[in-house]
């Protein structure tokens, strides 16, 4: 009769006993001769990475592979454990193993998420205008699907801007649903095995994991090519980094225990992972085929499996901190990132490199903490150990159910607000007090007017206040000059082209509306860190050749079909290629001359803008609990001091440029609210209320350009 615990999964009766788990433990440390201490030392550095990359990205700028290293281990791991139990038992209890994982990650996990879950609900500490978002991201985090819905949302995982509390469990989620599948497609390997193979287990399971790895790796490198951002989050195209730690586990002799070779293998995996880390970034294309260098390292050290000399890399990895690091490293992930995403919005917490580093040691003592009392504790909490595993699994789906509960009351409380917020973006966009926002400074009829402590939209809800035509907006690899178009359907009416990058992009709601008070008909072309520039940007590899394909591509569509004006905007601290010339800055100015020259040789004329003040984090975190006079800006810091876009323009024929600088600032400061007018909705792009002040002069100038076409 089979066991209550494993019905139906036997296959054979084991050719050996050996003996099985128990029960508490997790797979990772189920018996001592299993426990591998360099392993832990990896952990270590893998959850380093990630933290020090989400503390100071622009130092580690490809810390974010550590979730790679913590792919490959789990792979490793999880493998030889269920191998050790298929061949003790000659079958895999998956409940009693789906029960283990529950009792190992649930109670830290679901802990951090009531956590968050409390944050994004108190209008103190987070934009409302998040808050929906928070909470669908929280629910999905708490059912482990994060990773699909952002994948169906065209997250970009690299883009600390737009990052909620939870986005960091797409790789937990991603390892659950891993949970679920690996000992499924080990156990249909071993049943074909006994049924038709003559019992040769290890072999197929060796040939089925292969042949799902590869096809993985395969998978990976074509969708990271055409979907980038979702290919960075979907479940199949992560799948061969599991696979690559399987084989680890299936193939001993890949386990290298010569001393030599121990040495070379192991601190050349190191090597590897430091130099992605410090060599790749946010515009590497990945994971694709670039995925291979920081797997592969990681396999590295874990294959180098010689610890003879205090020099071999397994030994240095196994000291004490290491260990520690890795030990707490599960709870350490997942402080780490809403804290990092929260602290900027409590009062009187700076971004000084002081502010950083205290935080820093806060994420350790509290996953120390959470390690100490909750997941221990849990691991090993009798009650549940005693009984079957359906006991455990039915007390953990009870708990997430619980847990999507706090968090969708947390929008239940707030949502009256939240319809507040969308209701006074919608009514100051349609009826802006007299003086508002840019007429305060640039209307002389307006000085002297005070608007007092009047912002709009409020700090909570500026995040919300930007253009929503998102598919018009390409991003990352996509290089298709997409173009949409608004206002006037008449054949002969004007035709106003917008192009450019994000900050030509947060004009569109805009113009939208000068085009329809104008019978004018608007064009666009955007494409996210890409200003149309004809010199190359500095970044290297497939996002740099995306845009300069894109920009091609654009620029011919514009001479084919070509508008009455063209309006450009740009951010001015975008990084462009010095080839050829003595500076960035140089050649920025000669691309933007040569973009404008191709309309304006065939009577085109062109209308710019010099680039907004930015900040170093969106400033609504200081206005949500400051007064506006504390949230303000050094002009000195805030502005380009050299825009080449600036540059370009000036004295250039048939070129207009447009200079709200004295809006923003005055001679010292720059200024988050103008007039009563919320500027920012993040920390360089400006709100559509604030925008809409300026349409009076766009209008001016955009009929000007017209006019002088005759």
């Amino acid at each position: 009769m089979a066991s209550p615990e494993r019905p139906p999964q036997e296959l054979d009766t084991p050719s050996a006993p050996v003996r099985r788990e128990p029960r508490g433990a997790s797979p990772e440390h189920a018996e001592p001769s299993h426990f591998i201490p360099h392993v832990q030392g990896l952990r270590a550095i893998a959850v380093l990475l990630v933290v020090l990359y989400h503390f100071w990205p622009a130092r580690l700028p490809g810390g974010y592979v550590g979730v790679d290293v913590f792919f490959v281990i789990s792979g490793f791991l999880i493998t030889g454990h269920l191998l050790r139990e298929l061949t003790a038992t000659g079958g895999i209890a998956l409940a009693q193993f789906w029960a283990r994982r529950a009792r190992r990650l649930l109670p830290a996990s679901l802990l951090v998420l009531v956590f968050c879950a409390l944050c994004v609900s108190s209008a103190y500490l987070f934009p409302l205008s998040g808050l929906q978002r928070e909470i669908d991201e929280i629910v999905a985090s708490t059912f482990y699907v994060e990773n699909w819905f952002l994948a169906f949302t065209s997250a970009d995982y690299l883009a600390h801007s737009s990052s909620t509390t939870v986005q960091h469990y797409w790789s937990l989620s991603l390892e659950e649903q891993f949970y679920v599948m690996w000992p499924l497609l080990i156990l249909v390997a071993a049943w074909l095995a006994v049924k038709w193979f003559r019992g040769r287990r290890r072999a197929w399971i060796l040939m089925v994991l292969s042949a799902v790895s590869i096809a993985s790796l395969i998978f990976c490198i074509l969708f990271t090519a055409t979907n980038p951002a979702p290919a960075y989050f979907v479940t199949f195209g992560r799948m061969w980094e599991f696979g690559l730690g399987a084989m680890l586990a299936l193939v001993p002799a890949l386990r290298i225990r010569n001393a030599i070779g121990g040495f070379v293998l192991g601190w050349a995996g190191v090597i590897a992972l430091v130099y992605t880390a410090f060599r790749f970034d946010g515009t590497t294309v990945f994971p694709g085929y670039a995925a291979l260098l920081p797997a592969l390292g990681a396999a590295a050290v874990i294959a180098a499996s010689n610890s003879g000399r205090w020099w071999q890399p397994t030994r240095v990895l196994a000291l004490r901190p290491a260990r520690f690091v890795g030990d707490i490293s599960y709870s350490l992930y997942l402080w780490h990132w809403p804290l990092i995403v929260i602290a900027p919005s409590v009062p009187f917490w700076g971004l000084t490199i002081y502010h950083r580093v205290a935080l820093l040691g806060i994420c350790f003592v509290l996953a120390w903490l959470t390690k100490r009392f909750v997941e221990d504790p849990v691991r090993r909490w009798k009650p549940l150990l005693r009984r079957r595993p359906r006991v455990t699994l039915w007390a953990s789906l009870g708990a997430m159910v619980l847990v999507g509960a706090v968090a969708l009351g947390g929008w239940a409380v707030n949502a009256s607000a939240y319809q507040e917020g969308v209701a006074q973006v919608a009514e100051t966009r349609a009826n802006p007090p007299a003086c508002f926002g840019a007429a305060s400074v640039l209307d002389p009829s307006c000085a002297g007017t005070d608007f007092g402590d009047t912002i709009l939209p409020s700090p909570g809800f500026a995040g919300a206040d930007g253009p929503d035509e998102d598919q018009c907006f390409v991003q990352l690899t996509d290089s298709r000059p997409t173009s949409c178009t608004f206002g006037s359907d008449d054949p002969d009416a004007p035709v106003v082209a917008l192009v450019g990058d994000s900050h030509a992009y947060q004009l569109l709601s805009t113009f939208e509306e000068i085009a329809d008070e104008n019978g004018w008909r608007l064009v666009t072309y955007f494409k996210g860190a890409c200003p149309w520039n004809t010199t190359p940007l500095s970044t290297p590899g497939a996002f740099g050749q995306a845009c300069s394909d894109w920009r091609a591509q654009v620029i011919q569509a514009l001479d084919e079909d070509p508008p009455d004006v063209v309006f450009t905007a740009a951010l001015a601290s975008t990084p462009y290629s010095a080839d050829g010339y003595d500076s960035a800055h140089d050649a920025a100015v000669a691309g933007y001359q040569d973009a404008w020259s191709a309309m304006t040789a065939i009577g085109v004329p062109v209308v710019t803008v010099v680039d907004n003040p930015a900040y170093e984090t969106d400033p609504n975190k200081c206005l949500r609990t400051r007064d506006a006079s504390s949230c303000t800006v050094a002009r000195a810091d805030a502005l380009a001091t050299d825009d080449p876009l600036r540059d370009a323009a000036t004295g250039m024929a048939d070129v207009t440029l447009l200079d709200f600088t004295d809006v923003y600032c005055d001679d010292t400061t720059c200024f988050p609210v103008v007039g009563g007018a919320n500027l920012y909705r993040d920390q360089d792009h400006l709100t559509v209320t604030f925008l809409n002040t300026l349409e009076p002069q766009y209008t001016a100038a955009i009929s000007a350009a017209l006019a002088s076409r005759g």
